[in-house]
């Protein structure tokens, strides 16, 4: 690695090195197989999601395209980030182009807050099908999820599209080294010879204005769910909406927890390891990954039926 540390302070760097986990390298060594079968897990559950809600003329409804949006969503970030830290894990690839970094950063930042935003979509679906139930069939149609994926993708493409753009602008001499797994915006800037001032603060403002707005209105979502759930008259109804919604909750509370940790474990960098938000944010990419299929899946009895009349079918006709 010297040669790139030591390079001339005139020379612009055309590729960075990723130096994961500074401060405590034996952690490549017991990550790399539980994040390999994570990576697994999470991939195999999504394809298999996505495989049933295709084929299942059952499960052409716009909740299940909805779950299709977030299986896509959930492959394309493990995709961009997984990989590439195995290869350090397992291989000691460390070098990455600057387009390729830059790249991996668009997609993390764009992508991440598409998920973000298809989590509210869902919490809305499920607002609606619980507190209004007479309307549910004429509010929630294919045509209002082609305007919720319109609004997905215009939204958080317009917005998160600038942070790879500030960075890839500044001028990169001297070091080349990001102290991270992935291509952080924060993590590559910092290595600029230039003022990162206006990328902190519009990572910040964006930070708050997508996720924050949109954790927010989730929250008022359930709260109202919540509500109408307390007033349904049998148990039984109850307890499977709670069931149903709670599973949703919990596992949009934990995404949204996780990101919150890594924000303010960033933030405060001086109380704690370096290694920290890196952990964090490697994991973030892989855990939330590999539980969305799980809970909105294979909770779901028609995903479950779905998947055993697939099977069925696989094994009817090898025989």
């Amino acid at each position: 690695m010297l040669p790139y540390s030591n390079s001339s302070l005139s020379t612009e760097a055309s590729e960075f090195l990723l130096n994961c986990f500074v401060r405590s390298p034996s952690w490549q060594h017991w990550l790399s197989l539980p994040l390999s079968l994570l990576f697994l897990l999470a991939m195999g559950a999504n394809t298999t999601l996505l495989i049933t809600i295709q084929l299942e003329a059952s499960l052409h409804e716009p909740m299940y395209y909805l779950l299709s949006l977030l299986s896509l969503l959930d492959m394309v970030l493990c995709l961009t980030v997984i990989p590439k830290v195995l290869a350090i894990f397992w291989f000691d690839l460390r070098t990455i182009s600057f387009s390729a970094c830059f790249l991996q950063m668009f997609i993390m930042n764009n992508f991440l807050s598409m998920e973000s935003c298809t989590f509210l979509v869902m919490a809305y679906d499920r607002y609606v099908a619980i507190c209004k139930p007479l309307h549910y069939p004429s509010i929630i149609t294919n045509q209002f999820v082609s305007r919720a994926l319109v609004f997905i993708l215009a939204r958080n493409t317009f917005l998160t599209a600038p942070i790879p753009i500030l960075s890839a602008r500044l001028h990169y001499c001297g070091r080349n080294i990001i102290e991270n797994c992935i291509c952080a915006n924060l993590s590559v800037s910092k290595l600029s010879c230039g003022n990162i001032t206006l990328n902190k603060i519009y990572q910040l403002f964006l930070a708050w204005t997508l996720l924050g707005s949109d954790l927010i209105l989730i929250f008022l979502s359930y709260i109202f769910i919540l509500r109408a759930v307390l007033r349904l008259n049998t148990r039984e109804t109850a307890a499977k909406a709670l069931s149903t919604c709670g599973s949703h909750f919990i596992l949009i509370l934990f995404f949204s927890t996780i990101l919150l940790v890594f924000v303010f474990t960033h933030l405060a960098k001086k109380k704690v390891s370096p290694d920290i938000p890196v952990l964090l944010n490697v994991l973030h990419h892989v855990i939330p990954a590999a539980l969305n299929p799980i809970v909105y899946g294979v909770r779901t009895q028609e995903i479950k039926q779905g998947i055993w009349k697939l099977l069925r079918k696989g094994s009817d006709s090898r025989k």
